[in-house]
């Protein structure tokens, strides 16, 4: 029995959203709603007309017999400064200084609508970008990266500090923290990167950067492909820092009892590069 068009046009919709970066071919909408392919077409440049004036992302068809359509998240740069700004808000309160100069988050990263809003900021960075993994440490920056692993339609990896029974054998590097100059080890399973692989690296928060720098190391190892790195806040940091061309959402000073909170980079190299 035929689908009426609006029933069509929601389950098209939840079909998109929920399969980024998926092509889904005319044939497949046909056989599931008893529908002609030239009235999925029409519904098709509905969802895609309405995508890109809510900014919600695009649509991009694919024309041929096996021709169909594949949702690509992005946002709008109002909307992008809009969720940094209540960021800052919601993390500019005294209560929130740690020792060392971090900031305490784990409310915020824990809050599934702050993720999906952070995922999908970092996502839209790499909306035009091939990538076929994401890569993070084991800390808070796991559900960031399980976030935006989500918007890009990819697995995420998780490095350890020490390794599981459970993940076989595993390749390891040596890598120099930062913010204290101790070494320290990282690793991560044999079987959890092929070479070649195009890897988006992703962590909560960035002092020194000698955690993304262990990771970028071991990216080589595997003889995988960096293709970038963001973090959700970079913290402020006296002297060089061990890697450069970081993408940060937020910029964080919380030294001297004080917290000053500003947008990172994120907004100038997304917005300046689409334009």
């Amino acid at each position: 029995m035929s689908i009426r068009r609006s029933d069509r046009l929601i389950d098209m919709t939840r079909y998109f959203l929920e399969r980024p970066h998926t092509l889904v071919t005319l044939s497949f909408f046909a056989e599931r709603y008893a529908s002609a392919k030239s009235s999925i077409s029409e519904d098709m440049a509905i969802i895609k007309r309405t995508f890109a004036d809510r900014g919600t992302g695009r649509l991009e068809t694919i024309p041929g017999a096996a021709g169909g359509a594949l949702f690509i998240p992005t946002i709008k740069k109002g909307e992008a400064s809009e969720i940094i700004e209540d960021l800052i808000q919601q993390l500019s309160t005294a209560d929130r200084i740690l020792p060392g100069g971090y900031l305490y988050m784990s409310d915020l990263l824990s809050d599934p609508i702050v993720l999906k809003k952070v995922g999908r900021l970092i996502a839209s960075e790499y909306a035009d970008e091939k990538v076929d993994a994401i890569m993070t440490v084991e800390t808070k920056g796991i559900p960031i990266a399980q976030s935006v692993a989500n918007y890009l339609g990819v697995p995420f990896i998780i490095v350890r500090h020490d390794s599981k029974i459970t993940e076989g054998s595993t390749i390891s590097v040596n890598y120099v923290s930062g913010s204290s100059a101790q070494i320290k080890k990282m690793e991560l399973s044999k079987r959890s990167l092929k070479a070649g692989t195009r890897v988006l690296v992703v962590d909560d928060y960035m002092k020194g950067g000698g955690t993304l720098k262990g990771m970028q190391a071991l990216i080589t190892e595997f003889e995988a492909e960096l293709i970038g790195t963001t973090v959700f806040a970079e913290g402020s940091f006296t002297g060089q820092r061990m890697i450069d061309n970081v993408t940060s959402l937020l910029n964080v000073d919380a030294s001297n009892d004080e917290i000053q909170i500003q947008p990172g980079n994120y907004l100038t190299k997304v917005f300046n590069q689409s334009n």
